[in-house]
């Protein structure tokens, strides 16, 4: 009998209005305010003072993924213009692999105004480096909202990845409300971005400078890396009154080996920045659960694992027997999935606190907000909108510490 957990999504609604939307970003990244949570106190701070709040020691979890151009525009013969959206590779189905493709690569994509596109190939000729090409789409079978959308161009010296960087356009969130602008090529990507996969910003980061990163880590914060590509399914509302008959979205991550033997040697308190992540730190202590219950990880982390499995393994078992399984199989990183949804109720086993923006009505990032927090949710969410805290992607900070 699958165990659920019994929340219905209107309990976790506010209001938010329009003008408290962020829809540009401060001109400077560290210019943000944050509001700290701890010790059930709430305060108000700016950014740069985040080094003074943390616990002393504390190491800080960064999702370093990098956010591509995944909003492709082509026009039919008729004027009548399509819009792709790329949400993730298909074939090959690897990430990096579909980047460096050569001549084709098959995406699940979303697709603007597809009923003006019945069947057929769309084109456009495209010239930048020195290089010509003509890059070709066709639209597969339909995935749920999506499509399979095949890619083939004629210059073999050009990759997949230089192709959309060069036409692509950054896929801002919808609630913007605004199209793409220069300023967001640069703005909606962290500072720390190195691996491409991502149809959204792990938001949390796009307040951290160069500079942030190196005062905290001479103040002997270690920092540590994960990689999660984020996918449009975080934008995905919540449409069901009672979460358990959501269907969350699944992600692609990738730890590395060394990264994973210094969470387990790390004694001190784990902050994560960015609610991705989080899925990403408490997927790897299910994995290890999984292993350790002899169950197969071939198909990641699914939804409501966490509420089903035996969880009384300490972290120290989880990530050990996730090292012995990556030694065993001679893994230098684990590349996995997960759907994990982390709703109140939810016993965290890895981290012990969060930096994070201001996440929409009834959305799963609030529920996450809530299994952090508790019904404090609401006297922080009424603090920050009383105190002129700018909301979402593009929004102020805060951080919030267990309870």
């Amino acid at each position: 009998m699958m165990n659920k957990p019994h929340i219905s999504i209107s309990d976790f609604t506010y209001e938010l209005p329009d003008e408290r939307i962020a829809k540009y970003p401060l001109s400077n990244r560290e210019q943000s305010k944050l509001l700290v949570y701890k010790n059930n106190e709430i305060s108000e701070r700016q950014f740069t003072d985040i080094l003074e709040e943390l616990p002393q020691g504390a190491m800080l979890a960064f999702n370093n993924t990098k956010v591509i151009r995944a909003r492709l525009k082509f026009k039919k013969e008729t004027g009548a213009e399509i819009e792709i959206f790329c949400l993730e590779p298909l074939l090959p189905a690897e990430v990096q692999m579909a980047f460096d493709s050569r001549h084709k690569t098959t995406w699940k994509c979303i697709v603007g105004n597809a009923r003006k596109w019945k069947n057929g190939a769309l084109s456009k000729t495209i010239s930048f480096d020195g290089n010509d090409l003509v890059l070709s789409i066709e639209k597969g079978e339909r995935i749920s909202d999506a499509y399979s959308i095949e890619f083939s161009w004629d210059n073999s010296n050009v990759s997949f990845a230089e192709i959309i960087e060069h036409i692509g356009l950054t896929p801002i969130p919808p609630y913007l409300n605004r199209e793409t602008e220069e300023i967001d090529k640069d703005r909606y990507q962290t500072v720390y971005s190195e691996h491409q996969g991502s149809v959204a910003a792990p938001t949390a980061g796009l307040h951290f400078t160069k500079d942030i990163l190196s005062r905290l880590e001479k103040r002997q914060h270690p920092l540590l890396n994960v990689t999660l590509h984020v996918g449009a399914g975080t934008f995905k509302p919540v449409k069901a009154e009672a979460i358990a008959e959501h269907d969350m979205h699944t992600e692609h991550f990738v730890i590395e080996r060394v990264a994973l033997q210094r969470l387990l040697s790390h004694d001190k308190q784990l902050i994560a920045v960015g609610t991705t992540s989080v899925r990403t730190l408490e997927s790897l202590y299910w994995y290890g659960v999984r292993l350790l219950n002899k169950l197969p990880v071939n198909n990641g982390i699914e939804q409501w694992d966490a509420y089903n499995l035996k969880g009384s393994y300490s972290k120290k078992d989880a990530f050990e027997a996730l090292l012995n399984y990556m030694k065993e199989n001679n893994l230098s990183h684990l590349a996995g999935k997960t759907s994990i949804i982390i709703v109140p109720g939810y016993t965290f086993k890895v981290i012990n606190g969060l930096v994070t923006n201001f996440h929409q009505p009834q959305s799963t990032l609030l529920l996450l907000i809530g299994a952090i927090v508790g019904q404090e949710w609401r006297n922080i969410y009424e603090y920050a909108l009383n105190n002129n805290f700018r909301f979402l992607s593009y929004g102020d900070s805060s951080l919030l510490m267990l309870t």
